[in-house]
């Protein structure tokens, strides 16, 4: 069965659902976080099957947000490195950990607390205005069409009535 794929919407969290794909590929880019860099190491930590892991694997390389990095060649061995766009996600991440913990942890609290070491504080995200450092709530907020929004759905009276809807 083919999947639907969201690679070509206008739309950067329907594009981002199509790189991630299923549950395993943001759990392989938060254990990529924690240190983890070989397949064992990954295999071991996840509980996922060799198979899956090595798909999820390949397509993080392909996208560019992991290198694979030989550390040994006889057998060729790689150890499976966060680039600069892997990185990137880890505000993604902390997002997810943010709401999950609010909506998510028991009674005894967050299993796992994000420590800042340049303050010495356990924290949270909060996601802020870039310019002016506010934090950013949907009613604070309107979604428009940026430069990049394809101008053949522009047109289209679902669109016009969902921008509008925004105003």
């Amino acid at each position: 069965m083919k999947r639907t794929s969201f690679a070509q919407w206008p739309c950067s969290i329907a594009r981002t659902m199509d790189l991630l794909g299923d549950w395993w590929t943001p759990l392989v880019l938060r254990d990529a976080f924690y240190g983890v860099r070989r397949f064992d190491e990954f295999q071991q930590a996840l509980g996922i099957a060799r198979n899956t892991l090595a798909d999820r694997l390949k397509r993080l390389v392909e996208e560019g947000l992991l290198e694979k990095v030989a550390y040994q060649t006889e057998p060729v061995r790689y150890d499976y490195v966060l680039t600069e766009k892997g990185r990137d996600f880890y505000p993604v991440l902390l997002a997810m950990t943010r709401w999950g913990d609010k909506w998510l942890a028991g009674e005894d609290g967050p299993p796992i607390t994000v420590h800042h070491l340049a303050c010495g504080h356990d924290t949270h995200a909060e996601i802020v205005c870039a310019e002016c450092g506010e934090p950013m709530t949907p009613a604070e907020t309107r979604m428009r069409r940026g430069p990049g929004f394809p101008p053949r759905l522009a047109r289209r009276p679902d669109v016009e009535a969902r921008f509008a809807r925004q105003e």
